[in-house]
């Protein structure tokens, strides 16, 4: 009985802390940024032949989230013109629409690295790099794994002084727990998920590409593509729980269906 009474002081005192700094910490906002929009082939989204439509459609999202005086990057969207579903608009020029200039964001997280999401790193000349350890020692193998965008990576690669920190667990980015970098392999090796604490509209978990959309979500779809069939479902579950457990709002990155979930551009989610 005294053991557990001693292991639930401390479990209310962890959750105390917790508390406080979230209580404490700076403003916390979230932008969605349009960085694309396209069709894609949801046959491919399943390997148990779920899904019979060829055509569906997909957006490309990027994201901008201030806290306090900080600013942080969420995926990068394809580089302007290098396929048919990316924007005309650099991520630079939608950037400055919300008084934002490149050389000032603190991080640039990344969901994974295929170039959906990683085209657009070169202008983020300060910022840190965050990535899994698993999708960075991807794009710096010999060769490179396949469907790695190793030349959106040129300008942290190959003796760059540009700060790259690959995680191998969870992150909290900012040391309060308003925003964190949670692992979600399955997609990718190191694919990464992003949750971010907003004092109005609660938690928000930005999922990459964990799910693609709300049917893979709803029932557990995993494309044949995938890295690792037994991660993404076990991804899928966390993603879940974090839902249940925190009453969160799961933005599906490529679902517009989930676009309206947050303000629209130039607006923030507070």
């Amino acid at each position: 009985m005294k053991k557990t009474r001693v292991l639930l002081a401390g479990a209310f005192a962890a959750a105390s802390v917790t508390c406080a700094a979230l209580a404490q910490a700076p403003e916390v906002t979230l932008t969605r940024l349009d960085c694309g929009n396209g069709n894609n082939d949801p046959r491919r989204f399943s390997d148990s032949f779920a899904y019979k439509d060829d055509k569906k459609p997909f957006t490309f999202s990027c994201y901008v989230i201030k806290h306090g005086s900080d600013t942080m990057v969420w995926d990068t969207g394809y580089l302007p013109g290098s396929v048919p579903n990316a924007t005309n608009k650099p991520i630079t020029e939608l950037l400055s629409q919300i008084h934002v200039k490149p050389e000032d964001v603190k991080y640039v997280g990344i969901s994974h690295f295929h170039a959906d999401h990683t085209g657009q790193l070169a202008p983020f000349t300060n910022a840190t790099l965050l990535i899994g350890k698993g999708d960075w020692d991807g794009v710096n193998a010999n060769p490179p794994m396949g469907g790695a965008n190793v030349k959106g990576f040129a300008d942290y690669m190959g003796g760059s002084s540009r700060k790259v920190e690959p995680q191998s667990g969870d992150k909290d980015v900012f040391g309060d727990g308003t925003v964190m970098m949670l692992r979600a392999p399955g997609h990718t090796p190191g694919h990464s998920m992003l949750l971010v604490r907003l004092k109005e509209k609660g938690p928000v978990l930005l999922v990459g590409d964990a799910v693609h959309f709300h049917e893979n979500y709803t029932h557990n779809g995993v494309p044949g593509f995938n890295y690792d069939r037994a991660q993404t479902l076990a991804s899928i579950g966390r993603i879940k729980e974090i839902e249940k457990n925190l009453n969160a709002t799961i933005i599906i990155q490529h679902d517009p269906r989930d676009i309206k979930k947050l303000p629209a551009f130039p607006q923030a989610a507070r």
